[in-house]
């Protein structure tokens, strides 16, 4: 698909916020498309987490980390939610919180010349390639996790959904479109 590329011209920074808008997609699609059966099933040999807890875990570790991170420099750290309690829509509402947060957190590393701010415990390098590379790969671990539970759980989803994780260009492009509208 064309058109989906982000112009070089908007520089590193906002190119790699572009690709964390284009992450939280995916991962908000899928939590979108989770059949309502699946979301409080429990994963299957622990019986203590449902499917539901695993989506959640995702936002309530963006909060943290954005809390670790970024509370002291001043960037609004959102609320954790229950992981046992919400809901798929409120989990969305939750994760443009905390996706707002993590742009934020980009946003601080920007004006520190491309390097967040250290927290008192991490295994990442601070500078933003490895920021978004390492919670792009978290949470597209959870996101794997979702999709083979559901199918173990006897939910197997749809191709569109399973295979559409993995269309970024189209999430990418949809974004363009929607900031450009703004």
């Amino acid at each position: 698909m064309e058109g989906a590329d982000v112009p070089r011209e908007l520089g590193p920074g906002r190119a790699i916020i572009a690709a964390w808008r284009t992450n939280n997609r995916a991962t908000t699609y899928l939590v979108e498309q989770l059949p309502p059966a699946v979301w409080s099933s429990q994963v299957p040999g622990i019986s203590r987490l449902t499917v539901g807890m695993v989506a959640a875990h995702i936002h309530n570790s963006r909060c943290t980390w954005i809390k670790s991170i970024g509370a002291r420099h001043g960037v609004k750290v959102p609320r954790l939610v229950d992981l046992r309690r919400v809901r798929p829509k409120e989990l969305v509402r939750a994760l443009s919180r905390s996706s707002k947060g993590m742009i934020d957190l980009i946003e601080l590393g920007i004006a520190r010349g491309g390097r967040v701010p250290r927290a008192t415990w991490q295994n990442f390098p601070t500078d933003l390639e490895h920021f978004l590379s390492y919670f792009a790969a978290h949470e597209a671990h959870h996101r794997g996790q979702l999709i083979m539970v559901a199918r173990q759980l006897g939910h197997r989803l749809p191709r569109t959904v399973a295979g559409g994780v993995w269309q970024w260009t189209r999430f990418a492009r949809e974004q363009r479109d929607a900031e450009a509208r703004e």
